[in-house]
């Protein structure tokens, strides 16, 4: 379980997920993805630095997720946890923090998560979840455009909907999508990576 300091926990516990949480299915958007160059698209990161995920060296994972919860703040919609694949951030920003070494050991030179929410809350969620990688702001959605992410609307806010991508010297590797249950994404990046070695 994820665990998040007491005093964060305010209108709703973003660090567990509901029993009755709705499967996202396959739509075929993210089919285009693997063996794609990753357009060279300059991302802020939490550590200030800038990023582009195709002049990364090595192999990188990215996770791409709708928007991590804000303490004290409703959802964008009161249906939420209704939308499939939309409820789980917090808890995948989680499982990639527990299972960080565990990547790094298989050979994983970055980590990173991607959402369009702004570098401001990005760096505030960093360090309220204690996360040893960085998160990436694509808010005008120049990469999400780019390389054709697949994307849903809530609240009249375009988010990213949750994948994980594999990337070799910028080129897609591997494509997770869709990614369920959050809670188990690096796991299952994981297990890929034993069974690709």
């Amino acid at each position: 379980m994820c665990s998040i300091p007491s005093e964060a926990r305010v209108t709703q516990d973003y660090s567990t997920l509901p029993p009755d949480l709705p499967a996202p299915v396959d739509d075929g958007a993210a089919d285009h993805l693997r063996g794609k160059r990753l357009p060279d698209v300059a991302l802020t990161a939490t550590d200030g630095r800038t990023v582009s995920l195709a002049r990364l060296p090595g192999r990188t994972v990215v996770f791409a997720y709708p928007r991590t919860g804000e303490p004290g703040q409703p959802n964008l919609v009161a249906d939420w946890d209704a939308i499939p694949g939309a409820r789980g951030c917090t808890p995948q920003a989680c499982d990639f923090r527990d299972r960080h070494a565990e990547l790094i050991k298989r050979g994983v030179a970055q980590v990173h998560g991607l959402s369009t929410q702004s570098s401001d809350y990005q760096r505030e969620a960093a360090e309220r979840l204690h996360l040893p990688y960085t998160l990436l702001s694509d808010r005008h959605r120049t990469l999400a455009l780019g390389a054709r992410l697949p994307t849903f609307e809530a609240g009249g806010t375009v988010l990213l909907k949750r994948l994980t991508l594999v990337i070799d010297d910028g080129v897609v590797t591997k494509v997770f999508y869709p990614v369920f249950p959050p809670d188990r994404s690096a796991e299952q990046v994981i297990a890929w990576l034993d069974g690709a070695a």
